[in-house]
């Protein structure tokens, strides 16, 4: 069966996951602690450990390497998701005023 070589696949692959961990890290985070800065701490942290996971990568195997361009992507799907998360809370907040 051939395969087909998508470009760029592992960039969405890195954008979807750390949107989906912020959303999720902010839903269950949000809900406890109710601070409003909460939300940017988050996507902080989501992106520091993105770079760990990068550097990980290039000294603790052999077969990977660290890649800029999946901190970027990373780093690109949490601020989309704090983009979500900031209008959601602005409609909510808006709806319930």
């Amino acid at each position: 069966m051939p395969t087909i070589q998508v470009p760029g696949k592992d960039k969405s692959v890195h954008f979807l996951f750390y949107f989906v961990l912020t959303l999720l890290w902010n839903f269950a985070l949000q809900r406890k602690f109710k601070n409003d800065s909460l939300k940017y701490i988050i996507v902080i942290f989501v992106f520091i450990y993105g770079i760990i996971i990068e550097v990980l990568q290039g000294t603790l195997t052999k077969y990977r390497q660290p890649d800029l361009y999946d901190a970027i992507a990373n780093l690109g799907g949490a601020l989309v998701a704090l983009i979500i998360i900031i209008s959601l809370n602005s409609k909510i907040f808006k709806k319930n005023t």
